[in-house]
């Protein structure tokens, strides 16, 4: 009797200490492999911002597994980089919005004059939407204007393809850009809050950015 329960009891303690071992890779804050074919990582760990680093006066926190942009006092802007740049590579963003908003993604972040973003936005003239191709000094390189692509209430999901000097845009599945540039080749990935009253209200909400390097 005493053998049994001296069994029973150590194999408690192997089945606990395989447990502890099997705990998920994500709880240190590093970027992790994702759960998607091809390698891809997650570059946001649903934690906090390990891996990321904020400029101007915009507030960026996590909440509930979300990433939360908002203007700052007085209606600052601000941007959310991550520490790390990369060169060609597939970007997978899930993200919504509450409007008005003027925010974005932006890739192969050099600098204010030097990167590219994948606009999150409505604009006036000339009238384009969401997943709009943008680069300083160029203006749109490239021009979403199907307005119902866009899912003003909901989630929607960017993939954004870096290969040499072509970028590739898709918004919800569907191909908006697809443009050859030699503006930049590599940079940070980020998101940007506008400035403007006109914009103090609105949030930008990022859910999953999962990248795989090409």
């Amino acid at each position: 009797m005493v053998q049994r329960t001296f069994l029973i009891v150590l194999m408690a303690l192997v089945m606990l200490v395989v447990l502890c071992g099997c705990r998920d890779s994500s709880d240190d804050g590093a970027p992790v492999a994702a759960d998607t074919p091809g390698g891809a990582v997650k570059l946001f760990n649903g934690n906090d911002l390990t891996g990321w680093e904020a400029e101007g006066g915009a507030r960026w926190v996590v909440e509930d597994g979300l990433l939360i942009g908002t203007q700052g006092e007085n209606n600052a802007p601000g941007d959310l980089f991550t520490t790390a740049g990369y060169d060609d590579f597939h970007l997978t963003v899930t993200w919504r919005a509450e409007w008005p908003c003027n925010s974005g993604v932006w890739f192969r972040y050099q600098g204010p004059d030097k990167a590219y973003q994948a606009d999150i936005l409505e604009y006036a003239n000339p009238e384009c939407y969401s997943g709009t191709l943008y680069c300083p000094g160029k203006m749109f390189l490239a021009m979403n204007t199907d307005k119902t692509l866009v899912n003003r209430d909901d989630w929607n999901t960017f993939e954004i393809r870096c290969e040499g000097d072509r970028s590739q845009i898709w918004l919800n599945g569907r191909q908006v850009a697809d443009v050859r540039d030699d503006t930049t080749a590599t940079g940070r990935i980020g998101f940007q809050v506008h400035a403007g009253g006109e914009f103090g209200p609105m949030k930008i909400v990022v859910r999953d950015v999962l990248l795989e390097e090409l």
